[in-house]
């Protein structure tokens, strides 16, 4: 399965290049509301939260437009999605963006954009 991660130790600066680079790649606009993934701080300690591809989303989704591809990553069909948020409001962790100007959702692809933007190296994508 191909999925985003945070590297073990690694310490976030919290510049926003990744959150930037994802939202610029979905919506060529800098905007951290949409992004598919976030910056978060608990107990002293920042990082990001990534989708670690549980599929909780694809179980919400009514219109059957969230499916797993080969290689474990659940990608969105913009052509089936409705726009509804039931995938948004599924997600434990809260990093699948739904637009107000979008008619569909998105969610982290494991692209690695991110990963390459991040001058602090702290995100990998992997194969587990």
């Amino acid at each position: 399965m191909k999925k985003l991660k945070v590297k073990k130790g690694a310490t976030c600066m919290a510049c926003l290049e990744c959150v930037r680079a994802c939202s610029e790649a979905f919506y060529k606009t800098f905007d951290p509301g949409k992004s598919c993934l976030d910056i978060r701080e608990k107990n002293g300690v920042v990082k990001p939260a990534v989708c670690p591809q549980c599929g909780k989303c694809a179980e919400a989704c009514e219109a059957g437009a969230i499916t797993q591809n080969p290689k474990g990553v659940y990608m969105i069909n913009k052509k089936l999605c409705t726009g509804c948020g039931k995938c948004v409001d599924a997600c434990p962790f809260g990093v699948i963006v739904k637009a107000e100007d979008s008619p569909a959702a998105s969610k982290c692809i494991a692209c690695g954009i991110c990963v390459k933007s991040c001058p602090m190296d702290i995100l990998e994508v992997v194969e587990s």
